[in-house]
């Protein structure tokens, strides 16, 4: 069964003649051919209501139509723009009666009395130029909204696309094109030679499209870097095709230019506020977002590094979670919370009977971690032996439990993290010099919170939503000079400071907005303070347990303290970090701790 015999149940036939017999013949006629829908008019009038609310894809009409004729019927449909064919039937056939019936548009004209045979050859004929008509008027409305697609496309691409003929002049180019090289070109327009185009770009340009021209073949992306008029330079992706038409004839070529200079500002993700855990919307964190994003993909060791409360664990956290292995464990280890003798233990594991206490086998951190992550958080505190252990942990995949003779092998990726300059320990030998280069296959460098001063206003409530909650609280702002203060604050201790300020101000305001006085001395004395005043301030606001330094104590001098407010000084100058206390307090950090633990010092005594 052809197309057409396909489409002939859903064809709508119109017949319209005043004598009723030979309407009915025709219908018959028709339906017995195959046409189901064959409608019927006796008058002028009646073909025009049955036209207003039917599409007919075939009309046959006799010319005499009681007062009227098909001619005027003819010609009413032609005023309504239908587009259906007209057949005409005449029963007086004269060439004028026919010139006048094709010049107003008729399919053709049938001579009374009329032939079967005829009338269903020339109403097959009238169809099929209908459906014929309706396909090419179907394609032609295709290809407009298609154009008008991929023009939308073209117009709004923020890459450079520009096409170029055989005699290597502009065809098109798009908006993003239009803008890049009217600022090098003002007179650039269509049958532009892009020979003229100029510097690096410009050559690179057009020996690739010369390429193009004279292999027919697409040249793949590469990268060049250009330097612009104003002494800035940039970097530019480009590729190029052949330009074709839907016959397949060659038309020249089209060039594709991505100007990756400007690609990161013209990203969504520039305008993030947070990553995971960590929040900022300032250029230093959407830098650290999308090298998270990049790196958390591969296996790479990496090592973070920034100060005492920068946020290094949460940018470990977020690295795991970007990774293949989010669905395992992300094991986390403080190399200075734990004293040096029980450290190899805690980290390899250990068998029984391996040292006195082992009563059982123990699993260590790195085994934990298999399949997952590993975190060393400051690592630039551990001793030479379990450098050495690190180091051949890392290079062979493989370790010993303490007392164990057995090599156990995992599958672990290696994040560390600290705040002490590792690659001066390495010159000062300190620091294994080798295990630095395992570590840092990527470094991560975190920004201290002075230098984030966009982030403030967005950590402000994004801790006072928290700490809301967690209280029980419902405070809604703080006031101008107590968000001043915040700002001009230099934050010594970043962002785990902060977090402990507005908590505590949430914790001893009674209303519902936090002003200066909910905030701690030393931030509004730093405020009207001289920028190279050294003298701590008097510090008495613990919440549990307040201790009070005199103000006459300089930065180096906690020796004017005894003891617990001694100790305590030590962890509130250091945000809390032990390793950077015991260094400050010139003693061991086992000796830190056994303090901490005699004088019963937990975080509450030290955080502000």
């Amino acid at each position: 069964m052809d197309t057409f015999e396909q489409f002939k149940k859903n064809v709508r036939i119109l017949v319209v003649d005043d004598e009723e017999s030979l309407r009915i013949t025709f219908q018959h006629f028709l339906k017995k051919e195959g046409y189901e829908i064959v409608d019927i008019a006796s008058s002028y009038n009646e073909a025009l209501k049955m036209l207003d609310t039917q599409i007919y894809d075939c009309i046959i009409t006799d010319i005499v139509l009681d007062i009227n004729s098909g001619i005027e019927l003819l010609k009413e449909i032609r005023q309504r723009n239908i587009s259906s064919p007209v057949i005409i039937i005449t029963g007086y056939p004269n060439i004028k009666t026919a010139s006048d019936a094709l010049r107003l548009g008729a399919f053709d004209y049938i001579s009374k009395p009329v032939n079967k045979e005829i009338l269903i050859k020339i109403t097959r004929q009238a169809i099929s130029h209908r459906l014929l008509m309706l396909e090419k008027q179907r394609i032609e409305e295709e290809n407009k909204n298609y154009r008008i697609f991929l023009d939308a496309i073209f117009r709004s691409v923020k890459d450079i696309i520009i096409t170029i003929d055989t005699d290597l002049k502009l065809i098109e180019f798009n908006h993003a094109a239009k803008v890049f090289f009217e600022q090098m070109m003002p007179n650039i327009g269509k049958g532009f030679c892009i020979k003229n185009f100029p510097g690096a770009l410009g050559s690179t340009c057009l020996r690739d499209v010369e390429y193009v021209m004279a292999t027919r073949q697409d040249i793949s992306e590469h990268r060049i870097e250009c330097t612009r008029e104003n002494g800035v330079k940039h970097f530019f992706r480009l590729s190029a095709s052949p330009l074709m038409d839907g016959a397949g004839n060659f038309l020249g070529a089209i060039v594709v230019m991505r100007e990756l200079s400007f690609l990161e500002d013209m990203d969504d993700r520039s305008h993030r506020t947070g990553f995971h855990r960590l929040i900022g919307k300032s250029k230093a964190m959407q830098h650290i977002y999308a090298m998270i994003e990049n790196i958390g993909k591969t296996d790479a060791s990496v090592l973070i590094t920034g100060e005492s409360g920068t946020g290094k664990e949460l940018v470990a956290e977020a690295l795991h979670l970007e990774s293949h292995r989010s669905g395992k464990m992300f094991v986390k280890f403080d190399c200075t919370a734990v004293p040096e003798e029980i450290m190899e233990s805690e980290l390899f594991g250990h068998k029984k009977g391996a040292f006195t206490g082992a009563t059982s086998d123990r699993m260590g951190r790195i085994l934990k971690a298999d399949g997952g992550t590993l975190f060393l958080d400051e690592i630039g505190d551990i001793s030479p032996k379990m450098q050495l252990r690190l180091l051949r942990f890392l290079q062979e995949k493989t370790f010993y439990p303490v007392g164990s003779d057995q090599p156990l092998q995992v599958d672990v990726r290696v994040i560390a993290a600290t705040n002490a300059d590792l690659k001066k320990k390495v010159q000062e030998g300190k620091f294994r010099e080798d295990l630095y280069y395992r570590i840092r296959v990527v470094d991560i460098m975190l920004p201290p919170l002075r230098e984030r001063a966009e982030d403030i206003e967005l950590l402000v409530m994004y801790f006072l939503e928290k700490f809301n909650q967690f209280h029980g609280k419902q405070i809604t702002g703080f006031t101008d000079q107590a968000l001043e203060a915040i700002k001009k604050y230099h934050w010594p201790g970043n962002v785990r400071e902060f977090e402990h300020v507005i908590e505590r101000a949430c914790v001893i305001c009674h209303g519902n907005t936090i002003s200066t006085e909910e905030l701690p001395s030393d931030i509004i004395k730093a405020q009207a303070s001289q920028p190279n005043q050294s003298v701590i301030p008097v510090i008495q606001e613990s919440i549990s347990h307040p201790v009070s330094i005199p103000a006459s104590v300089g930065i180096d001098q906690p020796e004017a303290l005894e003891g617990k407010d001694r100790i305590i000084f030590a962890l509130r100058r250091a945000a809390g970090n032990k390793a950077k206390a015991a260094r400050f307090l010139q003693i061991d950090r086992s000796t830190l701790y056994r303090k901490i633990m005699e004088y019963q010092i937990t975080n509450a005594d030290w955080e502000i």
